[in-house]
């Protein structure tokens, strides 16, 4: 991996944090991602389970955690089995990792061969009464690849029909939601990383570049600092493309008097930071541009200020409605008379028609209960926008924001995010 050691202590707080909400005589199991299959006989590059790395810091393939804080059994509370190499696997895929390296990575003393799991395992859920499962439960994914622990778990129901099974999601949900410290530095380390991407494209952008070469530097800031690449596919989309959310295709050539919309984030030790900014392709803002802009930004803004203990997410989408209607107004996109013959789909959502925060962490959308109230310790991403198909402009602005119980703490807060700021650099234009 690209990516400096992580501290160990992170992984050993993760699991004594997991460990502390599971019932009595219970064991937990977690299994690595699967390599994908690419095509012919390639694979995709490994990414790592969130939930298996939260809790171990292993970032290798056909890996197993397993967590059993009632055993009996001296020293086996906690147990990593990993793949044993040999030199022919050395030879063709590389190093793979040792078992005093997985120790000093996890802070796990027991760690194994995993063909050696079988019998350990066997003998483990005998002793327990109930078995922690580990299964992708993001309500908004659905997908008919059956991943690993999905596959294990299967297995371990037909064989072993007489124990209890429970969910590990809804513990890791609750832990995940809050980060530590030590996660709090990955994320900003993420963040910095996207900042130095973001100056460099600022210097390189002018008319005629095409999107994907904006792609391109900012790829060759994430990897020369270290970061495992992009957090999420980048969106690189000028002109009416801006009005598309999820574009990706980022193959047209920026025009003079077009906004160029970012969506991108680099991924370090496998966390995520997420940053929009919308800039002119020539460097000036016009009147329209500028106006619609600010509204944006007044609104990220004013929304970062309600991310506070206490409030639901709920509410706050409500809120931050209210403040999208208003500047929408100003901006003559819609009217009251729209407002007043809204029915069940706001008349705001015309112009801005997704969601202003998610939380962030090991994952772009990072795994949440998204009906908690939000709690000191969560990072959110703020990401208002206003888009404009009629006149191909699209604008988001969007930061990643530490929520604390004094006030939030946007981690982004260096980045160049002003009117001015942003021309000033891109008229500065000297690339490093």
């Amino acid at each position: 991996m690209k990516y400096k050691q992580i501290n160990t202590e992170l992984f050993k707080l993760n699991r004594r944090r997991f460990t502390r909400q599971m019932k009595d005589d219970s064991i937990a199991i977690f299994h690595s991602n699967d390599l994908m299959p690419r095509n012919g006989d390639q694979y995709f590059d490994f990414r790592q389970n969130s939930g298996f790395f939260a809790l171990s810091g292993v970032d290798q393939e056909e890996s197993v955690l397993v967590l059993f804080p009632d055993c009996v059994k001296e020293k086996f509370q906690e147990v990593l089995f990993i793949k044993k190499t040999n030199p022919y696997i050395a030879t063709w895929e590389g190093h793979k990792l040792t078992k005093e390296e997985a120790t000093q990575i996890s802070g796990i003393e027991k760690v194994f061969w995993l063909d050696d799991m079988e019998n350990i395992l066997h003998e483990l859920i005998l002793l327990s009464k109930r078995i922690y499962i580990n299964i992708n439960e993001n309500d908004r994914f659905i997908t008919e690849v059956k991943p690993r622990d999905l596959r294990e778990a299967k297995k371990l129901m037909d064989r072993y029909p007489a124990h209890k099974y429970h969910r590990s999601q809804p513990i890791l949900k609750k832990l995940l939601m809050i980060k530590s410290n030590f996660e709090i530095e990955l994320v900003q380390e993420a963040i910095d990383i996207t900042d130095k991407a973001f100056q460099r494209v600022l210097a390189f952008t002018k008319p005629g570049v095409m999107e994907y070469e904006i792609e391109a530097e900012i790829i060759h800031e994430f990897i020369r600092n270290r970061a495992n690449g992009h957090a999420y596919h980048p969106i690189i989309a000028s002109g009416k493309n801006a009005c598309v959310l999820h574009y990706t295709e980022n193959n047209r050539v920026c025009k003079d008097g077009d906004i160029l919309l970012m969506d991108f984030g680099a991924e370090y030790g496998n966390y995520a930071a997420d940053l929009s900014r919308s800039i002119p392709v020539n460097g000036q803002f016009n009147p329209r541009q500028k106006a619609v802009y600010k509204s944006v930004l007044h609104v990220m803004k004013e929304a970062t200020q309600m991310l506070v203990p206490g409030i639901s997410l709920e509410d706050y989408h409500k809120e931050v409605g209210k403040m999208m209607e208003s500047e929408l107004l100003s901006l003559n996109l819609i009217s009251k008379t729209d407002i007043k013959n809204q029915r069940d789909i706001p008349a705001y959502k015309k112009y801005f028609m997704h969601g202003t925060s998610h939380h962030l962490g090991l994952d772009v959308h990072d795994l949440s209960d998204r009906y908690a109230p939000i709690q000191a310790g969560m990072i959110f991403t703020v990401e208002p926008g206003i888009y404009i198909p009629e006149e191909s402009l699209g604008i988001r602005i969007e930061n990643n924001i530490l929520v604390t119980d004094n006030e939030p703490i946007d981690l982004m807060q260096n980045i160049p995010v002003e009117v001015e700021e942003i021309e000033e650099l891109m008229n500065a234009g000297v690339l490093n």
